[in-house]
C-alpha cells in the first residue's frame, strides 16, 4: 500500500523521514529544514566528518562537520581554478614575460610553463607575426604647397621585455613618431619630389629616423618597412595641382627636345670647323713649302746658271716648251719630203682663252714663259716658212 493511503505505513512516516502527524496536526508541504540537515550530514560522512557521536553531541557535531566539510570544497575549487589560471602554453610564434612582485623576472619561450599569481604577472605577444599601421594627413612641403601622403609601416615586436616595462603604451609612441618622422621629411622636400619620383628616397629616409626614435625610447619595436602611396595634392586644388604638374612635363620634354637637338648640332658645327682649320693649316703647309722650295729652286739654278748660262737657259726652254705643250693642243703639219718641211701650229688664241676661263688665274711667272714660249715659237714658224719659200 501506498504511504499515504488510509491504514498504509504503519510507522506513520512520509517520504522525507518525518514521523507523519495526526489528521489534525498535518500542515503544508514536509519539512525543508530536515531534508538539508540529512543532505549535510551525507557530505559529513563524505569528508570525513559524519562519525556517529552520542545523543548529547548531535547536534553540535552535525554543525561543525557541516562547516569543515564546506571549507574543504571551497579549498578544493580555489585550487583547481588557480592551477588552471596558472599553468600557460606559449607558442611557437610567440614569448611571455613574467613579473613577480611588479618586477622584471624571465622571459619565457615557447612550451607549456607555470607562474603563480597573483605574485606573478605575465604578458604574452607574438613576436614574429609583422604588424601594420597606416598614417594619411596633409604635410607641407619645402616649398610651402600641402600634399596628402598615406603612409604604411609594418613593423615587429623584437625585444619583448622593452616592449612591456619601457613604454606605457608603445605602439602609440609608434604612432606619434611615425607622423613626426613623416611631416619631418616630406618638410625638407620639395613638392614635386614627393608626388613625382622621390617617393623611394622618402620612405627610406623616414624609416631610418622613425628606427632612431625607437630605438631611442627603447621601445622593443624594429620596424620592417614603410611604404608611401601616391601623394595628391588636397582635393580642393587638385585640378590647378594637375595643370602644374602638365606645365612642368611640358617644360621637361622641350627642354630634352632642345638638348637633343643641340647634342646634333653641336658636334656637327665643331667637326666641320674643325676640317675647316685642318684645310686652311694643310693648305699653308702646302703654300710654304712650295714657296721655300722654288725659293730653294730658284737659289740651285742662278748657281748653275752662272756656271753654264747657255746650257741653262736652253735648259729652261726646253723645260718650259714641254710644259706648255703638254697642257696645250697642237697641230703638226708635215711634208712630203722626209719630214723636212714639217710646221708645227700652235692655237695661240685658244691658249690664252683657256687661261682666262680657268678656275684660278696663271701665276705671273707661268704667264710670262708662255708669252715667251709663244714668241719663239712665232719666231721659229717665220723662220722655217722662209726656209721653205727658199728652197723653192
Amino acid at each position: 500500500m501506498a504511504w499515504n493511503e488510509p491504514g498504509g505505513n504503519s510507522n506513520n512516516q512520509d517520504p522525507w523521514g518525518g514521523k507523519r502527524r495526526n489528521n489534525g496536526d498535518r500542515k503544508g508541504p514536509p519539512d525543508l529544514d530536515e531534508a538539508f540537515r540529512k543532505l549535510q550530514e551525507s557530505l559529513n560522512g563524505l569528508f570525513g566528518g559524519g562519525k556517529k557521536r552520542g545523543s548529547g553531541d548531535e547536534g553540535g557535531g552535525s554543525g561543525k562537520g557541516g562547516g569543515y566539510g564546506l571549507l574543504g570544497i571551497g579549498l578544493v575549487v580555489l585550487a583547481a581554478v588557480w592551477l588552471y589560471s596558472a599553468v600557460y602554453v606559449v607558442d611557437e610564434q610567440e614569448q611571455a614575460v613574467v613579473l613577480r612582485f611588479g618586477k622584471y623576472y624571465e622571459t619565457v619561450g615557447p612550451g607549456l610553463n607555470i607562474y603563480f599569481p597573483p605574485i606573478d604577472k605575465k604578458y604574452m605577444e607574438n613576436v614574429t607575426r609583422e604588424r601594420a599601421y597606416t598614417k594619411q594627413g596633409q604635410m607641407l612641403t619645402e616649398d610651402e604647397n600641402i600634399v596628402e601622403v598615406p603612409l604604411t609601416v609594418q613593423y615587429k615586436i623584437s625585444n619583448l621585455q622593452d616592449f612591456v616595462l619601457n613604454v606605457d603604451q608603445p605602439e602609440i609612441s609608434l604612432q606619434q613618431a611615425t607622423e613626426s618622422a613623416l611631416r619631418h621629411v616630406v618638410g625638407s622636400t620639395a613638392m614635386d619630389q614627393v608626388l613625382t619620383e622621390g617617393r623611394e628616397l622618402m620612405a627610406s629616409e623616414i624609416k631610418e629616423r622613425l628606427q632612431r626614435f625607437l630605438d631611442t625610447y627603447r621601445t622593443g619595436i624594429t620596424v620592417t618597412q614603410v611604404n608611401i602611396q601616391s601623394a595628391a595634392a588636397p582635393r580642393e586644388v587638385q585640378e590647378a595641382f594637375d595643370d602644374v604638374i602638365r606645365a612642368r612635363e611640358d617644360e621637361q620634354r622641350s627642354r630634352n627636345q632642345a638638348e637633343t637637338y643641340a647634342n646634333g648640332v653641336v658636334p656637327e658645327a665643331r667637326g666641320q670647323a674643325q676640317r675647316i682649320l685642318e684645310d686652311a693649316n694643310g693648305y699653308r703647309d702646302e703654300v710654304v713649302s712650295r714657296a721655300k722650295g722654288e725659293a730653294d729652286r730658284f737659289t740651285k739654278l742662278v748657281a748653275e746658271y752662272r756656271k753654264a748660262p747657255e746650257v741653262t737657259r736652253e735648259r729652261l726652254y726646253l723645260d718650259t716648251m714641254q710644259e706648255v705643250f703638254t697642257n696645250t693642243s697642237k697641230v703638226l703639219v708635215t711634208g712630203s719630203k722626209g719630214g723636212q718641211n714639217n710646221l708645227l701650229y700652235l692655237p695661240l688664241d685658244k691658249m690664252i682663252e683657256g687661261g682666262r676661263s680657268g678656275s684660278s688665274a696663271p701665276s705671273s711667272a707661268s704667264t710670262a714663259a708662255a708669252n715667251e714660249a709663244s714668241a719663239r715659237a712665232a719666231a721659229d714658224l717665220q723662220q722655217q716658212q722662209s726656209r721653205t719659200r727658199e728652197s723653192r
